[in-house]
């Protein structure tokens, strides 16, 4: 069918991905960003009497995920759902607990190509942006509604754009005269905003541009937190989180929620005794990120960036008893 061919997705760091989840036969999995289904359809292989869960908002990638893991039967349960909704779903389908968790983060290679959907900035389309097609915040909203100062702060902050006050600046202007529709509008405004000496580096200048608007569109950064901890309580003992992030902004995200998920008691040091009763949820896995190897990058350019991270769920532990020790 030609939407299944068009949808083409090469799953990243799929390897280092089956050793991280350490997946048993009779295991309860989720991959919570469906997309083609690269990575699902290799769990869902591995299972016999377990069962993997299928999220994707993206109602294109649930379609032809859903035709690309009908082989697989009873095994897998789609659902078009954003990953935030993790626990609900979970409820939903009566799965009190699950032992993996696989989170690739980002845009899709199919949302990409895709010219309509407007995340690619080599294309003229209209401003789109949504991972979910029935959401309604839109990249063209953003432009066309948000103050300058918002503008800034976004592109600053998500983005990273050392020109963001520039660039929003530059977006006001034109959006007085007409508003913007385009892609294509968007990045001429962004390229003469932009110094010329800054324009001749590797990247296109429209670039850190489109990644902020995309992030604050799906609202990509503020949900990641709460789903990792979400599957932190849904997580059995010795359970595996998975996550592939590809810039910093999502790495940092995901490091922070780690260390502070495996981190035990919060008490001043100059307490002789724990009074806060916490103890550590996670043992991170992976002290550095796993990246691509270098037959991957080659093979798959969009690898290039990909940093795994893996941490997996303790045995349950029990709070510190009153008047317990905490520094020797």
């Amino acid at each position: 069918m030609e939407e299944e061919i068009q949808f083409s997705h090469t799953p990243v760091l799929l390897r280092e991905c089956l050793d991280a989840l350490s997946i048993r036969p009779d295991g309860i999995y989720v991959d919570g960003t469906l997309g083609g289904a690269g990575h699902s359809m290799q769990i869902a292989a591995r299972l016999t009497t377990g069962r993997l869960i299928g999220l994707d908002q993206d109602g294109d990638a649930i379609r032809v995920a859903t035709e690309r893991l009908r082989p697989f039967g009873g095994r897998v349960t789609v659902v078009r759902s954003n990953f935030r909704e993790l626990g609900r779903v979970c409820r939903s389908l009566g799965i009190e607990a699950i032992d993996g968790l696989l989170l690739d983060l980002g845009v899709s290679s199919y949302q990409l190509t895709e010219g309509s959907r407007g995340f690619a900035y080599q294309k003229d389309a209209p401003l789109d942006m949504r991972m979910d097609q029935r959401s309604p915040l839109t990249a063209e909203h953003i432009v066309n509604e948000y103050t300058e100062d918002a503008l800034r702060r976004i592109l600053f902050d998500y983005g990273e754009e050392r020109f963001s006050s520039r660039i929003a600046a530059a977006i006001i202007q034109a959006r007085r005269k007409q508003p913007i529709r385009t892609t294509g509008e968007l990045v001429q405004i962004v390229k003469q905003a932009i110094p010329a000496s800054a324009r001749d580096g590797g990247h296109h200048p429209a670039k850190r541009t489109f990644q902020a608007l995309r992030i604050e569109v799906n609202a990509e950064l503020d949900v990641l937190e709460p789903t990792i901890r979400t599957a932190a309580g849904l997580l059995r003992p010795g359970g595996r989180i998975a996550v592939i992030s590809f810039h910093s902004l999502e790495d940092r995200v995901v490091k922070r929620t780690f260390a502070d998920l495996a981190s035990g008691c919060t008490c001043p040091k100059r307490l002789p005794v724990c009074v806060c009763g916490r103890h550590p949820q996670l043992r991170i896995l992976t002290r550095k990120p796993i990246p691509p190897t270098a037959e991957e990058v080659k093979s798959n350019p969009r690898a290039r960036s990909a940093k795994l991270r893996v941490a997996e769920k303790l045995e349950e532990a029990l709070p510190e008893s009153p008047g317990a020790r905490k520094n020797p």
